[in-house]
């Protein structure tokens, strides 16, 4: 289990800085299969979980939604039949904040506790 897991988001209100290059890269291992990207300028991490079908790839992504609720975070989320993409990013610093690394960590441990 990743020490992100046992950590919770915090409220971010904005003003924060945008973690480093750096502190991404001692991130990232944290959360494999997780990849890095940039959209118009602004950095966020992404993974796509494979299910049977369509029904689970639902239930991944009900349980996702709780999950953000429950941490005050909350990720873009793309379903498709057999598959979930999950975003994230700090909206409010337009960039990567640890509360999206946690978040990741987070939504490995629901698909790997998954029932087939």
């Amino acid at each position: 289990m990743s020490g992100l897991t046992r950590e919770t988001c915090v409220p971010c209100r904005g003003g924060v800085p945008t973690l480093t290059d750096a502190k991404i890269e001692e991130l990232m291992p944290q959360v494999p299969g997780w990849e890095l990207a940039e959209v118009e300028g602004v950095k966020r991490i992404r993974s796509e979980y494979r299910f049977k079908d369509f029904r689970q790839a639902m239930d991944f992504a009900v349980q996702v939604g709780e999950l953000a609720e429950r941490e005050q975070h909350h990720p873009d989320l793309h379903v498709a039949w057999g598959r979930v993409t999950v975003e994230t990013w700090t909206h409010k610093i337009h960039g990567l904040h640890q509360n999206d690394f946690i978040l990741a960590a987070k939504c490995d441990e629901l698909f790997g506790a998954r029932v087939v």
